[in-house]
């Protein structure tokens, strides 16, 4: 299941919020609706943390994380990184890293096996990075972007890509994540996919203004329903290209 929503009108959720197999943190602010949406969804699967990092609400670019674990920048508090010792799960491995790319959520893209990481991410963070998520790590742009967390979205199912990325480009990493991918959009034709969403292996919450076909999209790769087939992802594909191009 995909849902709508938006946090103080801005559809950019993945900037605000971080989901996990195991956990999802959501910024503390005045934002009802938001918190009601995740909340309602998720309380009974798996624990909902209100927190800042660093004391900002952007949440989902400074920091990532999976089911195994959660990366911090430098700018995190004693205190922010107690709160988040203390509310997550005991299995999630917490680690606070020195990093010139501070926004580890714009240069970061992973789900519980892989990540794909900016390509001059220092060495010493990508050490820490496999450790702590429990991930191969792998240098990579995206239709030449460097902000592969901004431009992708990944679970343990499939992914989502910046809708310019040359087909070749997706077959290729998609052999190497070992999961389906495809490019799309989310947002009306946003680009920024993984500032769009979040998602994980059986939830997914989009920005307000993604469109039907949009979401339709994110169900089917993310095999969020269960009626949805290569043929209907192609045909979604060529429909997301044709209002691109029009």
């Amino acid at each position: 299941m995909a849902l709508r929503t938006q946090f103080q009108n801005s559809s950019d959720i993945g900037v605000f919020a971080k989901l996990t197999n195991s956990y999802c943190l959501v910024p503390i602010a005045e934002c009802e609706a938001f918190y009601s949406v995740f909340e309602g969804e998720l309380a009974d699967v798996i624990k909902v943390i209100h927190t800042t990092v660093g004391g900002c609400r952007i949440l989902g670019r400074l920091c990532v994380g999976n089911k195994n674990g959660l990366l911090l920048p430098n700018s995190t508090t004693d205190k922010e990184l107690q709160h988040l010792r203390n509310s997550l799960p005991s299995s999630v491995k917490i680690a606070r890293v020195e990093e010139r790319l501070s926004a580890l959520g714009n240069v970061i893209a992973c789900n519980d096996y892989v990540a794909l990481v900016h390509p001059d991410l220092d060495r010493e963070t990508e050490e820490v990075l496999a450790d702590t998520l429990g991930v191969e790590v792998f240098r990579q742009t995206l239709a030449g972007q460097v902000l592969v967390g901004s431009y992708c979205s990944l679970t343990n199912q499939g992914g989502i890509v910046h809708p310019k990325t040359p087909i070749e480009d997706q077959d290729e990493l998609s052999s190497l994540l070992q999961i389906p991918l495809v490019a799309g959009t989310v947002n009306r034709g946003s680009d920024a996919v993984g500032a769009g969403m979040v998602v994980n292996d059986w939830i997914a919450f989009c920005g307000q203004d993604t469109t039907a076909t949009e979401i339709s999209l994110v169900e089917s790769i993310f095999k969020l329903t269960d009626n949805k087939g290569p043929s209907s992802i192609s045909q979604m594909r060529s429909v997301l290209v044709e209002s691109m191009v029009a």
